[in-house]
């Protein structure tokens, strides 16, 4: 009798056991990245109690706090005016004693075709609203994967995106992930971008009003109060799944918090 095997991702086994942190760029510092830094920090905290060398995250945002950021994202009073990334890395290296660090420009090329000296990191996730940053991100996560890398070797995308009411969260392969032989599993080594999966309707949805918002009231007619934080708590669930199982049977969900239900993604 022929038993229909599960499909599953291994972790990459670097990330299980780095001998230095496990280097993160997260990309955009605003509703999900406010929250998703958050997370990242009692992350790293619970891997250092488990003897693992944790995380070194770099967040990217060359946007400042504004008024109507105060409530739905992580900011307060005293921060209007600094730059997003400036403030939550300033105040989570303080809290939880890190050494993260804060670039106030966006993740992009420069204007010679070029990748920022740091751009390189092991997992990369992206907090982004525009369809064409998402396609910039992709870019640049090809060309590193053609690199040749002997630290912080780009393995991981986990893109995040949402509506006012609903998101979803993709997890991704920068490059092939060499698996372990299975009997019990069927092992898949490449996870596809948001962009190459859903790269079409992306661009169907790139004609939404991604202007800022002047108010609070504003802003929560376009991205509800909890749809961001809702999104990273789960997001950064499958995350720790990677490194505390060591492998994953999802790659992602899509969740609605008007009907409140969440439909995972299945590696296949």
């Amino acid at each position: 009798m022929n038993t229909i095997k599960t499909a599953v991702h291994f972790t990459d086994n670097y990330l299980l056991n780095p001998t230095n942190p496990v280097t993160v760029n997260l990309i955009g510092a605003g509703g999900t990245g406010s929250q998703v830094l958050t997370a990242l920090a009692r992350m790293n905290h619970a891997l250092v109690a488990l003897e693992h060398a944790g995380l070194q995250v770099r967040l990217w945002d060359n946007d400042k706090v504004m008024e109507a950021n105060l409530g739905r994202q992580l900011f307060a009073e005293s921060e209007l005016g600094l730059y997003k990334s400036v403030a939550l890395i300033n105040r989570t290296n303080r809290f939880f004693g890190t050494d993260w660090k804060a670039e106030s420009v966006k993740f992009e090329k420069n204007s010679l075709d070029k990748m920022p000296d740091s751009a390189s990191a092991s997992i990369f996730i992206s907090c982004v609203d525009s369809v064409q940053s998402r396609f910039a991100i992709a870019d640049i996560l090809k060309q590193l994967e053609s690199g040749s890398y002997y630290l912080h070797r780009p393995s991981y995308a986990l893109d995040f995106g949402n509506s006012r009411d609903t998101g979803q969260v993709i997890l991704s392969t920068v490059r092939a992930i060499k698996q372990p032989e299975s009997e019990k599993y069927v092992t898949v080594a490449n996870l596809p971008l948001i962009t190459d999966e859903y790269g079409e309707l992306l661009k169907q949805s790139e004609q939404q009003d991604d202007t800022p918002s002047c108010s609070l009231a504003e802003a929560l007619d376009k991205q509800d109060l909890f749809i961001n934080s809702s999104l990273a708590q789960m997001g950064c669930s499958l995350l720790w799944n990677l490194f505390r199982n060591g492998m994953t049977e999802y790659r992602g969900f899509f969740l609605n918090l008007q009907t409140f239900n969440a439909q995972p993604i299945k590696v296949a």
